[in-house]
């Protein structure tokens, strides 16, 4: 008596459809070559039997499975030998290159039980492991034990919704394996573990998928507001920086065109005198022609009285003498220094404008750092709060850890900082010396320590009251025209950036550029020894809202 299992009914209902069935899929006698005579679709890893039939793999898998005799489905041969899936690597080749050129008919699912004509599924079966149309799945809405089935949208490839150990449908999911089991799986090798309706998942998983989608959604929006905002700021500083220049070129073009206006004058005033003077010396040498004549009539008379008061009145005419080049010389070198001096108030003014408004937009960045007492020398005090430190009169007695600074008398913030920018302030009013900066994480800290670049440490220092230099290599002597009283490092890590600036003069200290950080950074701090009490004072990291500007 035949089986009555769904699945044997599946089973029966392919034999059934094999003969007749397949020539009428396709008017293409080479399309018709190339579907299986069991799933009647394009060969999928096809196989030939002993007899020459062609099928696919997983076809005869599922149709021989716990069968110890087998035949061919299509002519019934008794087969003595499974088929070796080498042995048809043409037709392989062939369906796999249909497959490629027609993804649409792959995509298609018939009926397992349709006869004359295969009719598309509506629904496959996981229980009865079968795939039905409209019209052969209206049992599973009518009979009791049926209505029970799992129903999913139809698919090719129902094994693999199939347990394969215990042969029922992959329903739930463990949590703590991540993979799908089946019911008769939670009472094995998934006993114990967190298991849930797949459903639950898929939901959870949608929910997550949502939220993604719409954290994405946001983040563009946020992206596109951030670079609108950049755009238009980056517009006014444009802008801005057109009209600073604009200013500049206007006021080295007036002071050019004013000296230029004064040499002019100058050069006109000179051209008139020596007009007037050419004027006058050739009066004077007409005078002198006339006396001379007259001076070589009286020459042959006995007369030398006349003729000697005629040589003195004409020697004691007034002699004209030449405008001093020299000294206009002088004078355009002194306006044009003037014009030079204005020039660089004017410059400076405008520097110190541009350097105002860097230190606002560096300002924030600002980061709230705190020391960390782990790090400190051991000579060092720092206060409860953890914002000021100062060298104290005598050694503690504190915990060797690793981290701790042996002979050089710094501390580090306790905050490291791997990626983008970040800002702090540091008072040092009534200092005469102290180190600022910041260092690396990998820097040693219980050898001598040099601070420079190479040794993990971008610092600038102050020693003997107002010498003060910037720990390159070499190191760089500064200059600055007054003492800072408070210290701003800047730090740009992806650009390569440690910049110093005295916050209440708006002015720039030192830049070091073009560095490669890899290392977290890490705020650094020296209060250096107390001078017999002259640097008695500590280092203080102020809150922003303290600065002046």
């Amino acid at each position: 008596m035949a089986e009555s299992s769904p699945a044997s009914r599946r089973r029966e209902s392919r034999r059934q459809s094999q003969n007749g069935l397949h020539p009428s899929l396709s008017s293409s006698d080479s399309l018709r070559k190339l579907r299986c005579s069991i799933c009647v679709k394009v060969f999928t890893d096809p196989v030939s039997t002993q007899c020459g039939h062609i099928f696919c793999k997983s076809c005869l898998n599922k149709l021989w499975k716990n069968k110890q005799t087998i035949s061919c489905p299509y002519c019934g041969k008794t087969l003595t030998q499974r088929p070796d899936p080498e042995n048809n690597t043409t037709s392989r080749d062939i369906s796999e290159q249909h497959q490629e050129n027609s993804p649409e008919e792959n995509a298609e699912v018939v009926c397992d039980v349709c006869e004359d004509r295969k009719l598309n599924a509506l629904k496959s079966c996981l229980v009865c492991q079968s795939s039905y149309c409209q019209i052969h799945l209206e049992p599973h809405s009518r009979v009791a034990g049926l209505m029970k089935h799992k129903l999913i949208d139809p698919v090719r490839n129902l094994e693999d919704y199939i347990c394969q150990k215990h042969d029922r449908p992959l329903e739930l999911f463990c949590r703590e394996d991540d993979m799908c089991v089946c019911p008769f799986c939670i009472e094995g090798d998934h006993k114990d573990h967190i298991t849930v309706p797949i459903e639950d998942v898929i939901k959870e998983r949608k929910i997550d998928v949502q939220q993604k989608i719409q954290e994405k959604t946001e983040k563009i929006e946020e992206i596109k507001k951030s670079a609108e905002d950049r755009k238009i700021h980056s517009e006014k500083e444009k802008a801005a920086h057109v009209e600073l220049f604009t200013d500049l070129s206007r006021s080295i073009e007036r002071c050019q065109t004013e000296l230029l206006e004064m040499m002019e004058e100058q050069q006109k005033a000179a051209e008139k005198q020596e007009e007037e003077l050419i004027e006058e010396l050739e009066k004077e040498i007409t005078e002198l022609k006339m006396r001379n004549t007259e001076l070589q009539q009286l020459s042959h008379t006995e007369d030398h009285l006349h003729l000697l008061q005629i040589y003195s009145s004409l020697c004691s005419s007034t002699d004209t003498s030449l405008p001093d080049i020299n000294a206009k010389t002088h004078e355009n070198l002194e306006n044009l220094r003037k014009a030079f001096v204005q020039l660089k108030g004017n410059i400076e003014e405008k520097l110190e404008q541009t350097l105002s408004a860097e230190l606002k937009w560096v300002q924030k960045h600002a980061v709230d750092v705190t020391l960390d007492p782990d790090t400190a020398h051991v000579g060092l005090i720092l206060s409860k709060a953890e914002k000021q430190v100062r060298l104290g009169e005598m050694i503690q007695k504190l915990p060797d850890k690793p981290q701790r600074f042996e002979k050089c008398i710094c501390v580090l913030g306790k905050e490291g900082f791997s990626s983008g920018r970040f800002y702090f302030e540091v008072q040092v009013k009534g200092k005469t010396k102290w180190d600022l900066g910041v260092a690396r994480e990998s820097v040693d800290r219980k050898g001598d320590i040099r601070l420079c670049p190479s040794k993990g440490f971008w610092t600038v220092w102050l020693r003997n009251g107002n010498e003060y230099k910037a720990l390159a290599s070499p190191s760089v002597p500064l200059s600055l025209k007054v003492k800072p009283q408070r210290v701003g490092v800047f730090v740009d890590y992806e650009e390569g950036l440690v910049s110093f600036y005295d916050v209440e003069s708006s002015s720039h200290i030192y830049s070091f550029t073009g560095q490669t950080f890899t290392d977290k950074l890490y705020p650094y701090f020296n209060p250096c020894n107390n001078a017999d009490g002259k640097n008695s004072d500590p280092l203080i990291i102020t809150p922003l809202g303290d600065s002046k500007i």
